[in-house]
């Protein structure tokens, strides 16, 4: 191990001063068994660190053909190896000149051994949770209804929450949001999502005994439904559907009723008629739309954000399905897809099928400038890729 002596003779060759320095001198060196491949170094913002000080965990997430992220409880980090020109080294009890307190007036020499070393460190980037695997996973067992007689369900196919925190590349909290916005619910234990005609049925069974008891849009008794409708479907179904159509809320007298969305009714309406065509003449559409919905509901094109596309330029105009969740989740390819679709979009049709896309603080109008050119096409601004299309 160096002395004192040997260290200020360093400093003598190399023409440093020692009083420009610290009082208190590492000398470091490597132990027996140190080495680069022990550790990984993680480079941590202020919410992370006091989310570890805390004693809470991250977890990173990724199948075998996937690029790794991290999840905390409820954010999802990107994961990228970053490489150093330093070394990096890893020195336990190692402490920095505000961790020493009192500055000594003497020269002093601490020892300190180096447990290992890296040249790289994981370096994280928030990012948006990647959602589409999770309903691809519930699509390969819709919820059609209780069984029939004796019949049982195969077991194949269903998911818990565990699984999904093994398999999605998302927090829990990110998870759960996701469930419920796809209408997902939990029976016998598995996450579920519910076939899309069932969904209409139940939806249907619902709007009918409104308009039957000629209740109020805004205040269906949740009580009475279940009684109602409890012969015909299960009642946790009943309740569910009013969950994903309405809004709970408690009465003064202490009675559960929910009011009815009316722009969620209208979407499920239009989805059931768009998704049996390849494109529907707008002004017939539109009619057969209204026609459709429980009377005094009324229908609007912009119900349709991010569900539906409308072509002003054919002749007639047209309307077709296009959601945005079977659209690529990655952003150079969902903005290909939007391309080859279509060469030129107006900020309104595109905007629904890009919003998703933006981060923290970002807007569409950023998106828009980085991956796509604008110009000006009879009086209206259009935009188009950046980027030849790949087809």
């Amino acid at each position: 191990m160096r002395t004192l002596d040997e260290v200020r003779a360093t400093l003598q060759i190399a023409k440093l001063k020692e009083e420009d320095l610290q009082a208190v001198t590492h000398c470091l060196s490597f132990g027996e068994n140190a080495s680069s491949g022990d550790y990984s170094l993680m480079e941590l913002d202020d919410t992370l660190c006091r989310h570890i000080e805390a004693g809470k965990s991250l977890t990173i997430r990724g199948d075998k053909d996937e690029h790794a992220v991290l999840c905390s409880e409820d954010k999802t980090y990107d994961l990228k190896i970053a490489d150093t020109s330093n070394l990096l080294l890893f020195v336990p009890g190692c402490r920095t000149p505000d961790q020493l307190g009192d500055h000594p007036k003497h020269p002093q020499l601490v020892h300190a051994q180096i447990w290992g070393y890296a040249s790289s460190y994981w370096e994280l980037k928030r990012q948006r949770p990647k959602l589409k695997k999770l309903k691809k996973l519930l699509m390969e067992s819709p919820y059609t209804g209780p069984p029939v007689g004796t019949e049982e369900e195969a077991p194949e196919n269903k998911f818990t929450m565990e699984d999904f925190l093994e398999r999605i590349q998302a927090s829990r909290e990110e998870i759960e949001a996701h469930l419920q916005k796809i209408h997902a619910c939990e029976i016998d234990g598995y996450w579920r999502i519910l076939d899309f005609d069932y969904d209409l049925k139940l939806l249907g069974h619902v709007t009918q005994l409104v308009d039957s008891e000629s209740w109020s849009f805004s205040r269906v008794p949740l009580r009475t439904c279940l009684e109602e409708l409890g012969p015909l479907e299960p009642t946790a179904m009943i309740e569910h559907c009013l969950n994903c159509y309405g809004r709970r809320c408690n009465t003064e007298e202490g009675e559960v009723v929910y009011a009815l969305d009316e722009d969620k009714v209208c979407r499920a309406m239009a989805q059931m008629l768009l998704q049996n065509a390849v494109k529907f003449n707008l002004s017939e559409f539109q009619e057969v739309w209204q026609q459709s919905v429980p009377e005094g509901m009324g229908t609007r094109l912009d119900q349709l954000r991010g569900l539906a596309l409308v072509d002003r330029n054919s002749r007639p105009e047209t309307i077709s399905l296009l959601r945005v969740e079977d659209l690529p989740e990655e952003t150079l390819e969902r903005f290909n897809a939007l391309f080859s679709m279509r060469e030129k979009w107006t900020h309104d049709d595109i905007e629904p099928y890009i919003q998703d896309l933006c981060g923290e603080k970002q807007t569409t109008g950023a998106l828009l400038t980085k991956h796509a050119r604008s110009s000006m096409q009879n009086g209206v601004k259009v935009y188009n890729s950046r980027r030849p299309v790949a087809t």
